[in-house]
């Protein structure tokens, strides 16, 4: 599994907007099990949406994350942020 900085954890990313730090916060939550059990599927949902709305390191983690999914969780993440940009 992808290796994640616990104090990078805090941070979001440096220079993206509050919505992409948020997200990436989501990601970082779900990825590192941080008060909630850890779901991959979940983590690299928000990975993407972060991604979209400008993160950089959303979609460095993205990238680690999916080396460590199969086909199917990729394609049900990928989904649930299609879902989810679709409603917000």
């Amino acid at each position: 599994m992808a290796r994640y900085e616990v104090l990078e954890a805090g941070l979001g990313t440096v220079g993206s907007g509050a919505q992409a730090d948020i997200l990436f916060e989501m990601g970082m939550m779900y990825a590192t099990g941080r008060d909630c059990a850890i779901d991959l599927v979940a983590a690299h949902k928000w990975f993407n949406i972060a991604a979209i709305k400008g993160s950089d390191r959303a979609a460095e983690l993205r990238a680690e994350l999916s080396a460590t999914m199969n086909k199917q969780e990729i394609a049900q993440a990928l989904r649930e942020a299609r879902e989810w940009m679709t409603m917000h």
